[in-house]
């Protein structure tokens, strides 16, 4: 796939993640309240409604993280001075259980670009429902999803169908990056539009993912 390319965390990375917090200094109530040992674990900040506004904090309440570049682009905008290009980047994070982001950044860089979307991608962070809604499974375990669940943005639709164990990943390698990173094991996709606009059908992939806490998905689950 063109531009994509992978970021794992190397011990090298992993001390500069670390010199990172320990330089970091608070500017939110949330940070502060994860810094000062108030807050433990990510699930909490989900369960109070709050919103992360700090990459940092992802990183203290999720140590193990992964980042994965999913497309790079060159994009032009029209000015007075004629065309002012810059790259702009699409990464997404997770920790393969069951925590996943999915962020963007622009810079005239490729460097600064991905820097950008790792961050971006930090503050958004989701938790993903998983469970065995395979009715040929049955086995019990959190290998997929609980239900099946629709996402979109754009054009781009992608339905996600929980499948059986052992299957694996019947995606494209876009969304196989998402799913993998949010721990989902074994699913069955299907893709409807531009899937072409690698973005779109990422975010698509992400805004399901989403949806798997949502009540109202839940409640035309129970339907």
């Amino acid at each position: 796939m063109r531009g994509r390319r992978q970021r794992r965390r190397s011990p090298t990375r992993r001390r500069g993640v670390e010199e990172k917090i320990e330089a970091w200094v608070p500017r939110t109530r949330l940070g502060k309240m994860v810094q000062a040992g108030q807050i433990t674990s990510i699930e909490e900040i989900f369960a109070e409604g709050l919103k992360i506004r700090e990459s940092e904090i992802a990183d203290v309440l999720l140590p193990d993280l992964l980042e994965e570049v999913i497309n790079i682009n060159l994009v032009q905008k029209q000015t007075d001075a004629g065309e002012k290009s810059r790259f702009k980047a699409i990464v997404a994070v997770g920790n393969r259980d069951g925590f996943v982001g999915l962020g963007g950044g622009k810079a005239k860089q490729v460097r600064t670009a991905i820097e950008k979307a790792a961050v971006d991608a930090r503050l958004n962070v989701i938790l993903v429902r998983r469970g065995c809604g395979s009715w040929q499974c049955g086995c019990g375990r959190p290998h997929t999803l609980p239900f099946q669940i629709r996402g979109k943005c754009g054009s781009v639709e992608v339905l996600l169908v929980p499948g059986p164990r052992g299957l694996g990943l019947v995606a494209s390698e876009v969304a196989k990056v998402v799913l993998n990173l949010a721990g989902v094991k074994d699913c069955w996709t299907r893709s409807f539009g531009s899937t072409r606009t690698i973005p779109s059908y990422a975010y698509a992939v992400f805004d399901g993912l989403r949806k798997t806490y949502s009540l109202v998905t839940r409640a035309e689950w129970v339907r």
